[in-house]
């Protein structure tokens, strides 16, 4: 192994808790994250910084990581409820800020 193959490998992450992959093919954090939107909010900013602080990622990234996590089929096996759910809230902001660019008015 020469200098430029160590110091790449020196770059690499370290396997964290979060990246165990149990048999249901879920890392720890992504089960987290799914019982974590298994709660209800009355107030988006109170899950905004419950987001900073359970898992210390921004609001944006937290979404992000969330809906890569629903299009995994792992997930739809783990909380099917739960997934649908989010999948068809996903799919109506989706279908409204479409429409809002296009100048279409939904009823």
């Amino acid at each position: 192994m020469d200098l430029a193959e160590s110091e790449a490998r020196s770059c690499e992450p370290l396997p964290s808790a979060h990246d165990e992959a149990p048999s249901d093919g879920l890392t720890t954090r992504e089960r987290e994250i799914l019982a974590f939107e298994r709660q209800w909010w009355r107030y988006q900013g109170a899950k905004e910084q419950a987001i900073r602080e359970r898992f210390n990622l921004s609001g944006t990234r937290y979404y992000q990581v969330l809906n890569a996590l629903l299009d995994k089929p792992e997930a739809v096996r783990t909380d099917p409820m739960l997934v649908k759910r989010l999948r068809r809230t996903r799919a109506s902001r989706q279908r409204t800020r479409v429409a809002r660019r296009l100048g279409i008015e939904l009823t």
